[in-house]
């Protein structure tokens, strides 16, 4: 579970660094924050994609093996961005890092497959793993790019990866593959587990909208502590993320709950936190205090959200578990570039007014899905 937890945390992460970084890539390759408001939304996109097409194949294909596979070339992506000067080289190599990235979500199936029980439990664990690395990236793209510059947050990644590579290699067990047709086929029975799957459908619906909010929120952060009265470096911007790592902490719990007792009725509150956190922000659009709680407010009300879900959708099919898990993190991270891309037209267009509003938008929208939830799970009672 270590070695999952950790894995998971630093191959995700690559889709986050640059997010704090924002305005130091700007500065240094003389761009737009239009133009690098993009960044996020390619990697993103590109993990979505990615979700897609690679992680299926690990019902297919041993697990062990297409994880190392896909790091090693996440190392080497993450090398050459590092040398970049233009735009579009730029553009690509986001686009591929988050398509890379995905080799996280082949690891989280397989804490699913190693816990024999309370599976809430672990994959709590290991998913506190991934929100950790999501978090943590921006405390330390932030740091990094401040004291050195922004290449080297992608230089010091690629070693870590390759770290990681070698423990996945050496410690985790082999997992043998439970599916045995065509590439194809797989991808066909992909799509099929969400027209299975009444529940599957409704979570990933959720959490679209709880990501695209999340992803909404941490990108255009960025832009407005930048400026007035807050006029902050991206260091300090990145430490933003350490309350978002103390929420982190939380999720577990939740899984323990959704072991326990109806998950749809946490999900009223994890949803909940959601709407108070962007009220807050956008009522006091100048408080640092409210930002910081309502940073923690949200983190605690996504992580909470994605564990419970995670608990009840690994409970669908064992035998399926790649699959469904494609699906629900393809919907998600759907939902995660449209909410950053609409986050950055909203900025450009209305400033944070705007920004607070699209966000109140998309949490009422979770509640509804969530309260809708709630009365299909009375009903089955």
């Amino acid at each position: 579970m270590a070695v999952l937890s950790i894995a998971v945390g630093i191959c995700v992460a690559n889709i986050y660094y640059n997010q704090p970084i924002l305005s130091e890539i700007a500065k240094d390759m003389h761009l737009q924050e239009k133009q690098v408001g993009n960044l996020p939304v390619l990697s993103q996109l590109g993990y979505g994609l990615g979700l897609l097409l690679l992680t299926p194949l690990g019902d297919k294909v041993e697990r062990r093996k297409l994880i190392i596979l896909l790091q090693s070339l996440l190392i080497a992506a993450l090398s050459a961005i590092t040398f970049i000067h233009h735009l579009a080289g730029l553009y690509v190599l986001s686009f591929v890092i988050g398509f890379l990235s995905v080799a996280a979500q082949v690891l989280m199936p397989m804490a699913a497959v190693l816990a024999r029980k309370e599976k809430g439990k672990v994959v709590g664990i290991v998913f506190t793993g991934m929100l950790v690395g999501i978090l943590g990236a921006r405390v330390f793209s932030g740091y990094i790019a401040e004291w050195f510059s922004w290449r080297h947050v992608y230089g010091i990644s690629a070693g870590m990866v390759l770290v990681t590579t070698g423990m996945v290699a050496f410690i985790l067990p082999r997992v043998e593959p439970t599916y045995q047709g065509n590439y194809l086929s797989l991808l066909s029975s992909t799509v099929l587990q969400f027209k299975r799957f009444a529940l599957l459908r409704r979570l990933s619906f959720l959490i679209a909208f709880a990501f695209g909010l999340f992803c909404s929120f941490w990108t255009t952060l960025t832009f407005h502590l930048s400026l007035p009265p807050f006029n902050y470096h991206s260091d300090t911007i990145g430490l933003f993320g350490l309350v978002g790592i103390a929420g982190a902490l939380i999720a577990p719990v939740f899984g323990r709950l959704a072991d326990q007792y109806n998950p749809a009725r946490n999900q009223l509150f994890t949803v909940g936190f959601l709407i108070v956190s962007i009220l807050l922000i956008h009522l006091f659009p100048y408080s640092l205090v409210a930002f910081i709680v309502a940073t923690l407010l949200l983190d605690v009300g996504q992580q909470a959200t994605q564990v419970t879900n995670f608990a009840q959708i690994y409970t669908l099919d064992e035998t399926a578990n790649s699959r469904i898990n494609t699906m629900f993190m393809t919907i998600a991270f759907i939902g995660g570039a449209i909410g950053t891309w609409i986050g950055v037209k909203c900025w450009t267009m209305g400033g944070w007014n705007l920004v607070g509003w699209q966000l109140l938008l998309w949490a009422c929208i979770a509640m509804a899905i969530a309260v809708w939830g709630y009365k299909e799970s009375i009903k089955k009672l």
